[in-house]
């Protein structure tokens, strides 16, 4: 980070450039460094050029992880502030009754003994329910503020952690608050601490489609993900799942993202591009499905032989 500070204070870049060239400007760092920065920015690697626009991308989505770790921290924060305070109030309790009725007599025993037991009766769920949460957040803690997470099949952002509860805000923003004890029962899906993850697009072919224009397809989808580096992994797979009604063979391209789906925006836009490519080269090698196929029909009349028709 320092790093790429000195070199964009010390790189004279105009309001008018529209990149940063890397035997140009990037003169007065290591070599090891600047290899190290440019693959962070979108197709610097492959150009040796830092675009404006990348750069406002990456200082972008820096600034949303920055956002979401200062959420975190502040939340669980406060959260051990209302641990701790809450332990001090129990303490001082204990305290003032042990002032108010005596010190530790037989009798005080015998009175604490059924108190204690008339507050295990009353407040034993309670307190299962404190301790189940407080080993969820402080022990398990399978999310930070800001993680994008699925719960129950649902995907939401963890938007506050409390001891007791945590608030999540669904894809359509409506806020859904889960007790902790609860959500340490359920399985939890969290795309931030996930490495790279896989994709996959499925599609159907007629069975007719000549071998030749399956590898040729397979060749031009391999082109194009080679040529966007930054957005896709290397290697990929396009395999065929089964055929369907003898006419319909149904088929899917599996590849790997550069990303996890904590950014699910970026997730989409990228699929999406994808999705249109893989269109264009089916328009182009002439691949398609047609849901109804032609059909021979045989008409045979049965029956007598139809009135002769009168002049």
């Amino acid at each position: 980070m320092k790093g790429l500070i000195n070199v964009i204070r010390s790189s004279g870049l105009s309001t008018i450039s529209n990149s940063l060239n890397k035997d140009e400007e990037i003169t007065s760092e290591k070599k090891e460094e600047v290899d190290n920065v440019l693959p962070l920015f979108e197709g610097a690697a492959e150009t040796g050029k830092i675009k404006r626009k990348s750069l406002k991308n990456w200082l972008g989505n820096l600034y949303l992880e920055r956002k979401s770790l200062a959420h975190s921290l502040n939340d669980t924060k406060t959260a051990k502030e209302d641990l701790i305070v809450s332990v001090i109030v129990l303490i001082v309790d204990i305290i003032v009754c042990l002032l108010l009725m005596g010190f530790l007599t037989t009798q005080i025993l015998v009175i604490l003994s059924s108190q204690l037991l008339l507050a295990v009766f009353l407040f034993g769920n309670t307190a299962k329910t404190v301790f189940e949460a407080i080993i969820f957040v402080y022990l398990m803690h399978p999310f930070d503020v800001g993680d994008h997470v699925v719960v129950d099949g649902v995907q939401m952002t963890v938007e506050e952690m409390n001891i007791l509860t945590t608030i999540f805000l669904r894809y359509d923003n409506e806020k859904i608050l889960y007790p902790n004890s609860v959500l340490s029962t359920k399985p939890i899906s969290n795309f931030d601490r996930s490495p790279e993850m896989s994709d996959s697009i499925e599609f159907a072919v007629d069975v007719s489609t000549s071998i030749e224009s399956i590898k040729a397809l397979k060749a031009r989808i391999k082109t194009y993900l080679e040529s966007k580096p930054q957005h896709w992994r290397p290697g990929h797979d396009l395999v065929v799942k089964e055929i369907e009604n003898v006419n319909k063979m149904k088929m899917a391209l599996i590849f790997t993202h550069t990303i996890n789906f904590q950014n699910y925006g970026v997730r989409n836009s990228r699929r999406s591009e994808l999705i249109l490519e893989l269109k264009k080269l089916f328009e182009e090698l002439g691949i398609k499905y047609d849901q109804l196929q032609p059909q021979e029909v045989h008409l045979r009349y049965v029956g007598s032989a139809p009135p002769a028709l009168q002049p």
